[in-house]
């Protein structure tokens, strides 16, 4: 060290200033949808320096109706991403190797929304109807449900008539299907608000028909995590997303001002993520972050069990670990 540097230091010693601050590390996170309550951790954990307390640099990249997280995540466009299991899983068969690293959500917020009016009581009653259904991604549920029931998606009397349907209410507000896909705290509300009465609707909620699967999980490609430094990473990142996590389920409101913050286009109302928020709470409550084996196991099992077009044809292999979140939490 030359004279000046080592004058150097001892003066920004004896002036008591910090050493540069290590490099941040970079993380992308891919969302499944746009920015709304339902992935309010990740903003809460943005937003309150739990990602910087780790030492991370997180960019969360919003969703919507022309993103898919998988092909993001396998395109080198993010580092890891949130998607529902069953598209991970039918992923993972097709040759994207996603593993999930934590699971969040511990329960399902899916089920078909219809009209009273439409003479169903019960999934009985939905041969000869037409149902509302979510693509790009979002349909393997119902097509496993439907495998279940043993009900046709083909249309006819004795099947069911898919709609595909946008990401919005619009073909139950117009009577053009006899029920929608919804989640219990987005479009259901959007029913509600558009005029139908709570008594002019009944739902089939997919946890209480026994079918439903893992919904928004953290993803990352099984290459990625044999990377020591990678998989370390991410333990921070699961760390510090759970605290998001679990700040948000006990301050609800708080959080959803926060997602509101984050939205860039506005479009967002303070009422409906407020709401949002009191519903996803409910998803989360209890998680620690860490895979049940339990609900892996039924998830797969209920996507295997499609009939003659199951979701996936086998059971996968390494599509989750503890790994991380054994080592985070």
């Amino acid at each position: 060290m030359t004279q000046a540097l080592k004058l150097g230091a001892a003066l920004a010693a004896a002036l008591g200033l910090a050493a540069p601050a290590a490099q941040a590390e970079d993380v992308t996170l891919q969302l499944k949808w746009v920015t709304q309550a339902q992935f309010a951790g990740y903003y809460v954990a943005a937003d309150k320096g739990f990602y910087e307390e780790e030492g991370l640099d997180v960019e969360i990249l919003p969703g919507g109706p022309d993103v898919a997280p998988v092909q993001v995540l396998a395109g080198g466009g993010a580092d890891v991403m949130v998607d529902w299991m069953p598209s991970a899983l039918a992923a993972r068969e097709r040759g994207v190797p996603v593993v999930n690293i934590a699971q969040p959500f511990t329960s399902s917020g899916m089920m078909l929304t219809c009209l009273k009016e439409s003479g169903i009581k019960t999934p009985e009653d939905f041969p000869g109807k037409t149902l509302g259904v979510w693509f790009y991604g979002n349909e393997y549920p119902f097509l496993s449900w439907m495998g279940h029931l043993g009900i046709p998606t083909e249309g006819g009397a004795d099947g069911v008539t898919v709609l595909k349907q946008g990401f919005n209410v619009d073909p139950l507000l117009q009577k053009q299907a006899a029920c929608i896909s919804t989640m219990t705290y987005n479009e259901y509300w959007q029913v509600i608000d558009a005029g139908i009465s709570e008594d002019d609707l009944i739902t089939f909620k997919y946890e209480d028909q026994g079918v439903a699967t893992l919904e928004d999980g953290i993803y990352a490609l099984e290459d990625k995590l044999a990377d020591p430094e990678f998989a370390a990473t991410m333990v921070k990142f699961v760390r510090a997303s759970m605290k998001g996590w679990k700040y948000a389920e006990a301050n609800p409101d708080e959080a959803a001002e926060i997602v509101l913050e984050n939205d860039a286009t506005g479009a967002q109302t303070e009422k409906h993520q407020k709401r949002m928020m009191g519903e996803i709470a409910k998803l989360t409550a209890g998680s620690n972050g860490a895979l049940d084996p339990a609900a892996y196991e039924r998830t797969v099992e209920s996507l295997l069990a499609g009939g003659s077009d199951p979701v996936i044809t086998k059971a996968p292999e390494g599509a989750w670990t503890h790994a991380i979140t054994d080592e985070a939490l």
